[in-house]
């Protein structure tokens, strides 16, 4: 069994997708120890909740075996991928940028999400990992003036990203699929633009 160095991982989606999947695994356990009083003794309860990797190993597990998880190329409800991609950041949004011969993809959330970042705070407005927030962190981050559209800033995105690329895997909500809305920049390839709201992503060995 390999282990995975987790990067990110989404709690709200795990929270929400959970007791869906399983209810009880969902639900808090009771736990008695006992406590030695003299002559009497007794016990007390403890209520644990599993641990957010085991939680997120279990949501992962019902995927992979009732539901449609296709790939970065050919993707279905949910896809997964490894990849070598860019990070970007703002507060409050993380994306993650990349793509394959024939896809280019994108990954935007909570910075709260990240294993070693504070916990996202409540937002009135739409969460980052919602097609509205991702547009509108996508935006932030373009200096131009930015088409409205999410694959459209998706495409813009992968294309100006700098900085050091790591390898990374990932499985993601698919929430928008469809050709490059640039296919005069793409060189002449028939490119296709993937946007997601991963569940995690760990750094890839």
């Amino acid at each position: 069994m390999s282990l995975r160095y987790y990067y990110y991982i989404s709690d709200a989606k795990v929270d929400m997708l959970l007791p869906q999947v399983d209810p009880g695994f969902a639900a808090k356990r009771t736990t008695e120890f006992g406590v030695s009083l003299n002559p009497l003794s007794g016990k007390r309860k403890r209520e644990t909740v599993p641990d957010r990797v085991v939680r997120l190993e279990r949501v992962i597990q019902h995927l992979d075996d009732f539901c449609d998880v296709g790939t970065i190329d050919e993707p279905g409800q949910y896809f997964r991928g490894r990849l070598a991609m860019r990070v970007l950041q703002k507060p409050g949004f993380l994306y993650f940028t990349g793509a394959t011969d024939d896809t280019v993809v994108g990954l935007g959330g909570s910075s709260g999400h990240l294993t070693a970042g504070a916990k996202p705070k409540e937002d009135e407005g739409f969460g980052p990992s919602m097609l509205p927030g991702m547009v509108q962190g996508l935006t932030a981050m373009t200096d131009d003036e930015a088409p409205e559209g999410v694959l459209e800033l998706a495409h813009l995105a992968q294309r100006n990203a700098r900085g050091d690329e790591q390898e990374v895997e990932f499985i993601a909500k698919r929430l928008r699929h469809g050709p490059s809305p640039y296919p005069e920049l793409d060189g002449g390839r028939s490119l296709r633009v993937l946007v997601g709201s991963p569940l995690f992503v760990a750094l890839a060995d």
